[in-house]
């Protein structure tokens, strides 16, 4: 990896992610921990989670049906979970891979309880219909269905030894069966309470069972006479009760009590008490927290560790030490409510306090998965504030008054890490904003509803040996503003400090006397925070008219706006030195801004609901965020690791760059598509399909010109398909790129059946691009194929044409024969006429000189010659027409000829 950025020289932030998350993970229900204490499962609304509880990390979550979880229950041997819910469906999980194996209607009411008997085949379910059925687990059908209580089943409990087929169950009918799961009927039913069963156990010898019930006492049952042994008077309503393992636990506190039977019980007294089961002493009580107002649902019994766990209202889950007197030693919160304020405390800053809508301020320890609850206030914490070096907590409440915290985080007792060291009461309402001094410890400032602000001298109060009651004494009181404060933030230098209200200003005060030196005057709704530069003399400030405003606190006047947010600005805080701010707002976004160019560098987005709460890290490389969605956000610097990977990056680039160049130099076609695809490179993948086009080969059968390439195409992952495919159509969409889009495009379908193409991810958009494009293109090539018929048919009358040309030629050299022919058969001709004349003429004078002589004899003879001079010259003539008429037919002939060339044309 490259090296990041020059430390030498202040660099922007550009990048958070969101690393790490506190969420709920509780709602309320039903709770269990696995066999070997690895494992906590708990209900979250309608589903079911599956947590490792050293480190908090979330193994699985069991979906559930859109109804609300009603119960569940493990195998001993941890494979299995069987759950139910509003729905009336029972499911069958199996914990090994986080899967449902089995879903099946069990009940015709919803299921109120469940447990499963020793050998893991076996569950119980108890619903509100007053039936109790026994299912396999295994094989999922129900063996058993015992119909007697009048009511709904409150309990279920299988007898602890496996030779002894028994089934316990309790109702809101006061009363106990016994069922025998042989003979299928009851054995007995134990009445003597008189509210609703709401516990139920059985001794290891399994002689004796106890019952614990809403009437506030415990009764012990002989199991070898069916009868009521005794009762024991708890005094409480009672939610569980439960047997401790006798010989396990040695003592318990200075208590020797290897040789006793015990159990425990809890109720809404909300402390888990230990009793002796043979004479009802109790041998150990839990410490009630300071403050304290929730009871306990549930108590669960961790044999290895030897530690009750009880399950609070408040959906808290609390891990007591039995040998130790029931000292709390571990704690889980299982659902925080709306976020309200958080501050990074401790040296290290590895905890994180956090005010979540209740009295108890919650402290968590960010590296493991555990919570403590700071108890103290009487009524919801609002804010907090920490000094310098994260050793004091300052707290706000609405019971209006102000505490500070001694810490030490590093104490193993969880009672000693936190010690109040005083109060401030004095104000008459609650208490909206704290601030304490940076440079020293010595002042506490307060801003209250009632409008004033109070400063709170806390040099008199022992760190050594903190006295929780006693109340500082005020400085002095101001009426600051004219509607409730907001914020209070003090100067890096301890010199002045400023105020914001929902009056629409923000005051600058100075810290000693209390007077006012300025006020900055711009906001069009209230003023939520105010925060000091840390190397600037100016103010930042944030409103409910979404916006920030920076001011100057020379003349206070307002030097930069910055508008983004869509809503409300609820936290806002100076970042690498001065240079950035962080906002957070009702929108529920995270906002990083760079103040020298107002620019909004990134915006982060992991919540639901408004942020309330905002703290960054002193290094400023984690920005916790906390919202109304009771959730909170750890946000870590990823700009110099994204530095590094932008840089790396664009060096393995311009590698694979030249390698791909490489690769299509050699026409090492395979590895260069595979790689154009992984560079995404889609121009480089047309050149390279429409190259392997120009140069295929002669009587190749191949798709896309090389057979090379359709095995290339045929082995890719559904992935590259999915990206080729969408080269593809951006390449459809051109017509002079419709070949080669194509042409890859046949080579994919043809090679897949439907089935594997309908696993390629995005496959009906992919398509959906495709097909108008290819319908206009294959109606193009319809049109050009239609076209080419008029080009088929020039063709072929050019062909024609040259063809008639020839025959013309072939007439012509005729026509010239037969001219010369007639020429000398006319020379011929006048040769002969000239002679038949000539022998005419002397004809003619012969008969004119006999005619002389004898000319009354021979004038017949005359006339016979005349007549046959006569008839020699109409022969003549008739032979020239006859010539003539041949001439004739011969030129029209001619005409007809060219006239039909004409036509041809």
């Amino acid at each position: 990896m490259a090296a990041p950025p020059p430390q030498g020289k202040i660099h922007l932030k550009t990048s958070f992610k969101s690393t790490q998350t506190i969420e709920s993970i509780y709602t309320g229900g039903k709770v269990c921990i696995s066999q070997d204490e690895q494992f906590l499962i708990t209900t979250v609304g309608e589903d079911i989670d599956v947590i490792e509880i050293k480190t908090g990390k979330k193994l699985w979550r069991l979906k559930g049906d859109t109804e609300i979880i009603t119960m569940f229950a493990v195998t001993p041997d941890g494979h299995t979970l069987v759950s139910a819910s509003r729905s009336l469906l029972l499911k069958t999980w199996d914990l090994r891979t986080g899967t449902l194996v089995r879903s099946l209607k069990a009940h015709d009411a919803p299921i109120i309880v469940m447990d499963i008997d020793r050998s893991s085949s076996l569950v119980a379910t108890g619903s509100a219909d007053g039936t109790v059925k026994v299912w396999d687990i295994a094989g999922g059908f129900c063996t058993h269905n015992f119909k007697g209580h009048g009511g709904v089943i409150s309990a279920v409990l299988f007898h602890p030894d496996q030779s002894k087929t028994w089934l316990y169950s309790g109702a809101d009918d006061c009363t106990v069966r016994v069922w025998d799961l042989k003979t299928r009927k009851a054995l007995a039913v134990l009445e003597s309470h008189v509210s609703v069963i709401r516990g139920l156990a059985v001794t290891h010898s399994g002689n004796t069972l106890i019952s614990g019930s809403r009437d506030k006492v415990v009764n012990v049952w002989d199991l070898t006479t069916l009868k009521l042994a005794t009762t024991y008077p708890i005094y409480e309503t009672l939610e569980t009760v439960g047997i401790l393992q006798k010989g396990k636990i040695q003592r318990i506190g200075d208590k020797d009590v290897s040789d006793k039977d015990m159990f425990y019980t809890a109720g809404d007294a909300g402390v888990i008490r230990i009793w002796d089961l043979r004479s009802g002493e109790l041998i150990a009580k839990q410490k009630e927290e300071q403050g304290s107002k929730s009871g306990i649902s549930d108590v669960l019994y961790n044999t290895t560790s030897q530690q009750l766990v009880s399950i609070t209202s408040d959906q808290n889950i609390l891990f007591f030490d039995v040998e130790n007197d029931l000292k709390r030693v571990k704690q889980i919160v299982g659902y925080n409510d709306e976020i309200i304020d958080v501050a990074y405390i401790g040296e290290e800053e590895t905890h994180l306090a956090v005010a979540a809508n209740s009295e108890q301020i919650r402290v968590f320890n960010l590296k493991e998965f555990e919570c403590d609850l700071i108890y103290g206030h009487t009524d919801i914490v609002i804010c907090l504030d920490r000094n310098t070096d994260g050793t004091l907590l300052a707290s706000g409440s609405k019971d209006n008054t102000a505490k500070v915290w001694a810490l030490d985080l590093e104490n193993e007792d969880a009672d000693e890490r936190y010690k109040c060291i005083g109060s401030c009461v004095g104000h008459a309402e609650a208490i909206g904003a704290v601030a304490l001094t940076k440079k020293t410890d010595g002042l506490l400032l307060t801003g209250s509803q009632d409008r004033t602000i109070k400063c709170w001298d806390l040099s008199t109060a022992d760190l050594d040996e903190p006295d929780e009651n006693l109340r500082f004494k005020s400085h002095y009181t101001i009426q600051a503003h004219e509607k409730d404060i907001n914020t209070i933030d003090i100067a890096p230098n301890d010199k002045v400090f400023a105020t914001g209200s929902q009056d629409k200003l923000a005051k600058i005060w100075n810290l000693q006397e209390g007077t006012l030196i300025g006020t900055c005057k711009g906001h069009k709704r209230g003023v939520w925070s105010v925060k000091f530069s840390p190397v600037d003399q100016c103010l930042a400030t944030s409103s409910g008219d979404r916006t920030i405003k920076i001011w100057s606190l020379n003349d206070f006047s307002c030097l930069r706006t910055f508008e983004g947010h869509t809503n409300s600005i609820l936290k806002v805080h100076f970042m690498t030195s001065g240079l950035q701010l962080v906002s957070c707002g009702s929108d529920g976004l995270v906002k990083l801004w760079t103040i020298r160019n107002n620019e909004c560098v990134t915006t982060l987005d992991n919540h639901t609901e408004k942020i309330w709460a905002l703290a960054v890290r002193k290094d400023e490389n984690m920005v916790v965020t906390g919202g109304a969605d009771s959730m909170i956000n750890m946000w870590e610097d990823f700009t110099e690791i994204e530095y590094a990977e932008k840089k790396a990056a664009k060096a393995d680039q311009v590698l694979k760059e030249q390698e791909l160049s490489n690769y299509l130099a050699r026409k090492d076609w395979k590895n260069a598509i595979t790689l154009a695809l992984s560079l995404e490179q889609p121009f480089r993948l047309l050149q390279l399909f429409n190259q392997i086009q120009q140069d295929r080969p002669e009587h190749d059968t191949s798709v896309t010109g090389l057979e090379a390439v359709d095995k290339v195409l045929l082995g890719l992952s559904p992935d590259q398909i999915a990206k080729l495919l969408g080269y593809v159509r951006d390449w459809n969409t051109h017509a002079k790129n419709m070949r080669a889009a194509q042409t890859v495009l046949n080579a994919i379908l043809r090679q897949r059946k439907v089935q594997e193409m309908i696993e390629i991810p995005g496959i009906k958009d992919l398509l959906d691009g495709l097909l108008p494009y290819s319908d206009r293109h294959f109606q193009r090539v319809e049109a050009l194929t239609v076209r080419s018929y008029v080009v088929d048919y020039t063709v072929q009358a050019m062909d024609l044409m040259s063809l008639v040309g020839g025959m013309d030629e072939m007439e012509m050299d005729d026509e010239e024969g037969e001219e010369s022919e007639d020429k000398s058969l006319r020379a011929q001709r006048k040769a002969e006429e000239e002679n038949m004349a000539k022998e005419r003429h002397e004809a003619l004078a012969a008969a004119r000189a006999a005619t002389a002589h004898t000319s009354t004899a021979q004038q017949p003879a005359a006339a016979t010659v005349a007549e046959a001079a006569e008839d020699a010259e109409e022969e003549d003539d008739s032979e020239d027409d006859d010539d003539d008429e041949e001439d004739d037919d011969k030129d029209s002939d001619e005409e007809n000829e060219e006239d039909s060339d004409e036509d041809m044309e």
